[in-house]
């Protein structure tokens, strides 16, 4: 009998990870330190801290379930649809360099200069609700394992789900984001051994074909076409995408500019390898025919055996641990930088970390555990960015407010008109689509988005150039 077959054993591996993590964190922490990263001395964080640290956010459990899920679904089509986002780190690395050009110290920065509040709310409003989706879908993914780990404990879940929030937002709330970088490099570090371990298992099978994989087409009724159309959506999104997430934007602002543009290269090309490796098990699973059962883990169970199965749900574990930290260090820097509700200390940093923590287990609660929907609810509403950045970065013309609240309103409606896609009303809206699959409809919102953000913002620039035409005249 192995080791790993026990369920206990993923409880051991967990606890093992939060005792290492705690026991990495400072017991005491300054201001720079927890809203800024700055070490004791107040100096910038390294390459591979910063590398390691963008790495793991982004490749948390939620982006690992969903790589497999729709490779699982769509085949290779799938796969490469979810890594596609990970583009965001040659995008957001771009957008970074703009708005350090122009001085900006971040989004919000850059937003206020030229939309006033206006553009620090609205802006906020997203951020937040990317973050309370991070801590929600992580939480969701803890309870998925250790709910198929004890079948028999109606609670494992939740009680996973508790213990985890409860322990993770304890060292969160210790350190800050100087926290979550330093446990990053340990936590980025067990994840690559333990995936490398489980991919090289699994390639090495005699079951396994690299062939098979790369034009496998899924065992949706479709077969790969919804992949293809979710690809072409990941396109359409990839520029407002990274903007939108405060953690890569975090990490954009606190080193110089050399490191930070190549922390942005490396990061991309790891993390995109780990979601594309993790995405073949996904693939793997629907070419040997399993069937789709709690989010792939139960099939993943009988395919690989208790130590393979192990070593993937322990790389899904750590990776939820290491977003968490994350995402709580960048609302305590959301509501006391950015909203300036509080005054800067450390002490209400950590009153928000709580608050967060709090709103994204509630929402645990919440009938909708569709992981792919928190992506591309929030990735909607972020595409008012693209005609907002992209017409200044590439005209140097700045629209005016009302075209941005044009683009904003646009946008939000878009992710509402997703989110609620089986409602009567939105039915009704997208019904004359000749094909009903949900990708299909929200590459239609998608598109609908863009083209009131940018006929709202060419119409406003035209509008303020004529308008200074007229008083030069």
């Amino acid at each position: 009998m192995s080791l790993f077959s026990s369920p206990w054993a993923l409880v051991f591996f967990v606890g093992l990870i939060l005792v290492a993590s705690l026991s990495m964190v400072q017991r005491r922490t300054t201001v720079a330190g927890f809203y800024e990263g700055a070490d004791s001395h107040g100096d910038e964080p390294g390459l591979w801290t910063l590398v390691l640290s963008q790495v793991t956010t982004w490749i948390f459990a939620r982006s690992l379930m969903n790589s497999a899920i729709l490779g699982y679904f769509y085949g290779v089509a799938g796969t490469l649809a979810y890594m596609a986002y990970y583009l965001s780190f040659l995008t957001g690395g771009y957008i970074i360099a703009r708005l350090r050009d122009g001085g900006a110290r971040s989004v919000q920065d850059w937003l206020g200069t030229h939309f006033g509040a206006t553009g620090h709310i609205t802006y906020n409003i997203v951020v937040a609700l990317r973050l309370l989706s991070e801590v929600f879908a992580n939480l969701i993914v803890v309870g998925m394992i250790f709910s198929a780990a004890f079948p028999a404990t109606d609670w494992a879940g939740t009680g996973a789900i508790v213990v985890l929030a409860a322990v993770g937002l304890v060292y969160s709330a210790m350190g800050g984001l100087r926290a979550s970088l330093r446990t990053d490099v340990l936590q980025m570090a067990v994840f690559l051994v333990v995936f490398a371990v489980a991919l090289v298992v699994m390639v090495t099978g005699p079951e396994f074909s690299f062939s098979a994989v790369f034009s496998a087409q899924g065992v949706h009724e479709q077969g790969a076409r919804p992949g293809w159309v979710l690809l072409a959506v990941a396109f359409l999104q990839v520029f407002s995408y990274p903007a939108h997430d405060p953690v890569m934007m975090d990490r954009g602002f606190i080193a110089n500019r050399a490191r930070t543009n190549a922390s942005f290269l490396h990061a991309f090309w790891i993390s995109s390898l780990c979601i594309f490796g993790f995405g073949m098990f996904g693939i793997q699973a629907g070419l040997q025919g399993a069937a789709y059962q709690n989010e792939l883990l139960g099939t993943w169970a009988v395919m690989f055996g208790p130590t393979v199965y192990f070593l993937i749900a322990a790389s899904l574990l750590v990776s939820a641990v290491s977003t968490l930290d994350s995402a709580l260090a960048s609302s305590a820097r959301l509501v006391v930088d950015e909203f300036r509700i509080v005054p800067r200390t450390v002490g209400n940093g950590r009153i928000v970390m709580v608050a967060f923590m709090v709103g994204g287990a509630l929402l645990t609660l919440w009938d909708n555990k569709t992981l792919f929907d928190a992506v591309a609810v929030t990735g909607t509403a972020s595409m008012f960015l693209t005609p907002v950045l992209g017409i200044s970065f590439f005209t140097g013309r700045v629209m005016p407010r009302w075209s941005y609240l044009v683009a904003w309103a646009a946008a939000m409606a878009g992710a509402a008109a997703y989110l609620y896609r089986d409602s009567a009303l939105v039915g009704a809206l997208l019904a004359p689509l000749p094909v009903a699959h949900k990708y299909d409809q929200l590459l239609c919102i998608c598109v609908a988005v863009l083209i009131a953000g940018f006929l709202a913002g060419l119409l406003g620039v035209a509008g303020k150039s004529k308008l200074a035409g007229r008083a030069g005249a």
